[in-house]
């Protein structure tokens, strides 16, 4: 009988540690969870649509951005309004006149759209150019990303190539594969950039419900990008 107790006694011992080390693991886990939420978080979340300035020669030369006319001071770094979702529309759905109606962020249903100056605010001709950095695309949602950049009011839209034979999507430049130059899929140079000349830009961005390649697998996935502006100096005699 005396055996008998002690074998339970040792059972309920075990139990106990057990007990507690599932605790401990499940705590563990959760405390790995809610840290790898919250990066993913600032990553996708707050990680917004931004455009930058690239390299200190831009405090010498005197290229601004801004995103009001009545703030034209020059800034490193510009940010977009994020929005929490974003379905599949047509362009048709876009206003028309989405180039023109606001300054900075001013998203619609489903789309994004920021519009922000860039201003030559030094005393020499300068040529800068502009690109669009994927940093990261989940489930391949990219397939079916329309870019459409706005520059002075003319407007290019640019997509990923058909999945099926590699040719454009319609009316669309096809997104750059430049190589050393990982993620780059827009490059565009502007020259000639004279003293006080101001260029007005907008970026819109929304997902075609019209392209072949925007399928129910998309569903869920997510993409973050960028736009960096760099520029360099003309000699002059």
């Amino acid at each position: 009988m005396a055996k008998e107790v002690i074998v339970t006694a040792d059972k309920v011992r075990n139990r106990k540690r057990a007990v507690k080390t599932v605790r401990r693991a499940l705590l563990i886990l959760l405390v790995f969870l809610i840290i790898l939420y919250i990066v993913l978080e600032i990553i996708y979340n707050e990680g917004r649509f931004t455009v930058t300035l690239d390299s200190n020669k831009t405090l010498e030369s005197g290229l601004a951005i801004f995103d009001s006319l009545n703030n034209s001071h020059g800034k490193r770094k510009l940010e977009a309004s994020p929005i929490r979702f974003m379905d599949n529309i047509s362009y048709k759905w876009i206003p028309e006149n989405v180039d023109k109606e606001a300054d900075g962020s001013h998203n619609g249903q489903n789309y994004i759209a920021y519009s922000f100056y860039v201003e030559n605010q030094g005393n020499r001709v300068i040529n800068y150019h502009y690109e669009v950095i994927v940093d990261d695309v989940i489930k391949n949602v990219d397939n079916a990303i329309r870019i459409r950049i706005y520059r002075n009011g003319e407007d290019i839209t640019y997509a990923k190539r058909n999945a099926l034979d590699g040719a454009p999507e319609k009316d669309t430049i096809a997104f750059k594969d430049i190589k050393n130059a990982e993620g780059t899929i827009i490059l565009e140079h502007i020259k000639d950039f004279k003293p006080d000349d101001l260029d007005r830009y907008t970026v819109l961005i929304w997902l075609e419900g019209d392209d072949p390649d925007c399928t129910d697998a998309l569903i869920g996935g997510e993409i973050k990008m960028h736009m960096v502006i760099t520029e360099e100096h003309i000699e002059q005699d």
